[in-house]
């Protein structure tokens, strides 16, 4: 049985690609007239989330989101979740309807296609540089000063694979108390499942995701930013590992 899953796990990998690739090539013309200025961005915002959909229909992921609280298309938010799966983008776009710009790692701009926009778009971080932090600080202030939003995967990186969830880091919630914006814990309970970043492995399926209430920062001083970094992760850690025990109490349950 093992044998047929490995071909299946290959194509399933390409798919994915493809599927990447196809709207960006479908909508080549409209995508580049809005990143074409910084304050059309909202536009381009919106044709990321038809990108996203179509993939993770594409993929057979049938997504579902809860939401404890809505964010309010009007104010700044700064959105963290845990971070398992490529596929983590596509749900949180799929997610939040507020635009808002992804800091992500630069190796993923070497992406045929999506890196050209991604570079273009997010704001792009060197985790072995201490400068490129600290532009990253600058360019996510200039971002919020214009009214959008900025997510941020505050475990600096992907886990391997047996971690649950690893420590946050610091920088999404110093800089969420310095502008004084609530901060939006997420949680992502089936990308590992359903599409990890070890190549033999995945399958069609359900996504959930959780918008929890929101943490303010009104009032809050650089000081707080560890409580509020635990705050955040802890909400997170007590939902993976309440679905963690469902799943062991229902083995036969997707």
């Amino acid at each position: 049985m093992a044998f047929f899953k490995y071909p299946f796990w290959l194509l399933y990998r390409i798919w994915f690609y493809i599927l990447v690739a196809i709207p960006i090539i479908i909508m080549f013309p409209l995508l580049i007239i809005s990143i074409s200025r910084e304050e059309w961005y909202p536009y381009f915002f919106k044709l990321a989330r038809i990108w996203s959909k179509f993939i993770l229909i594409g993929m057979g992921f049938g997504y579902k989101i809860t939401r404890e609280e809505t964010p309010d298309p009007n104010k700044s938010y700064m959105f963290v979740a845990n971070h398992t799966s490529m596929a983590d983008i596509m749900l949180m776009l799929v997610a939040v309807k507020n635009p808002f710009v992804f800091v992500g790692k630069q190796e993923l701009a070497k992406i045929p296609l999506f890196g050209f926009f991604y570079k273009r778009t997010c704001i792009l971080v060197d985790r072995s540089s201490s400068k490129s932090r600290q532009a990253v600080f600058l360019r996510a202030q200039r971002r919020l000063k214009q009214g959008v939003s900025i997510c941020i995967f505050p475990e600096g990186g992907v886990p391997e694979e047996h971690i649950l969830l690893d420590e946050f880091k610091d920088g999404a919630f110093r800089l969420a108390i310095n502008h004084q914006i609530p901060v939006v814990p997420i949680t992502f309970y089936d990308n590992k499942k359903r599409f990890s970043y070890t190549f033999f492995s995945g399958s069609p399926g359900k996504m959930r995701a959780k918008i929890h209430q929101f943490l303010p920062t009104n009032g809050l001083a650089t000081a707080d930013t560890k409580a509020l970094n635990e705050k955040s992760r802890t909400l997170i850690w007590d939902e993976l590992s309440l679905s963690e025990i469902t799943k062991k109490s229902h083995p036969n349950q997707e």
